[in-house]
């Protein structure tokens, strides 16, 4: 079934991986880990551990940067029954600095995106992750101008969203989405009654993967990239 996007009058975009990279930088430092970890364990289990932890913390840390690099220090504590070196914590504390320190590299098309479509509609950003660390990566991104209104939330689930719309005064249908994550920035907002278009990052966090079967449903519209979300507004 085609869905219709021409009642809509805002448009919110995820941020990580949807308008610049980020999970890349995760997977490169949990291969560091593993590195710095292996005379304790195997990469693979060092690396599902890590998982595990992180998970585990996110009711305490939250999602981001800071709450990855404690868990990577609680588990490299845990692995070595606390006799992991001093230099070893250092080392993971200055991959955090780094990460957060990373240039913005935004994804390709969307300052172009951004400037046709805020001609026209309402543009807001809705994403989740540390408060501090995402207000900097939109600062430096050079893209706040295009928006509105930016909402960086705990969760992206049904009750989190809806509470957005409600605080902005915007109905369900005429609201669409646009994010990298299934989980996160589509099936949400389709049961909501809202439209939404995935646009895939070429790695996906396990949290937010779903199944086949989750992923078969209707209601939102899926784009190799950005750009081509224009295709549905001319």
């Amino acid at each position: 079934m085609e869905v219709n996007y021409k009642n809509i009058k805002v448009i919110g975009f995820d941020a990580d991986d949807t308008l610049w990279v980020n999970e890349t930088y995760f997977r490169a430092a949990e291969e560091e880990a593993g590195r710095l970890l292996s005379r304790f364990e195997t990469p693979n289990k060092i690396d599902q551990e890590l998982f595990k932890m992180e998970i585990k913390n996110l009711p305490t840390y939250g999602y981001g940067v800071k709450g990855f690099i404690l868990s990577m220090i609680e588990l490299a504590l845990e692995l070595s029954n606390h006799t992991v070196s001093n230099e070893v914590i250092a080392a993971m504390l200055k991959i955090g600095k780094d990460m957060i320190n990373k240039p913005i590299e935004l994804l390709d098309g969307v300052e172009d995106v951004l400037k046709v479509l805020s001609k026209d509609y309402r543009l807001i950003v809705a994403t989740k992750g540390d408060l501090l660390d995402q207000e900097r990566k939109l600062e430096k991104s050079g893209l706040l101008k295009y928006f509105h209104h930016i909402e960086v939330l705990s969760e992206k689930q049904e009750s989190n969203y809806s509470k957005l719309l409600n605080h902005l005064d915007i109905a369900p249908e005429d609201f669409l989405m646009v994010g990298n994550s299934l989980k996160s920035d589509i099936l949400p907002l389709v049961k909501l009654g809202a439209k939404a278009i995935h646009v895939p990052f070429h790695t996906t966090w396990q949290h937010e993967t779903v199944t086949k079967t989750e992923a078969n449903g209707s209601g939102y519209a899926t784009v190799t990239c950005l750009t081509e979300i224009l295709d549905f507004f001319k």
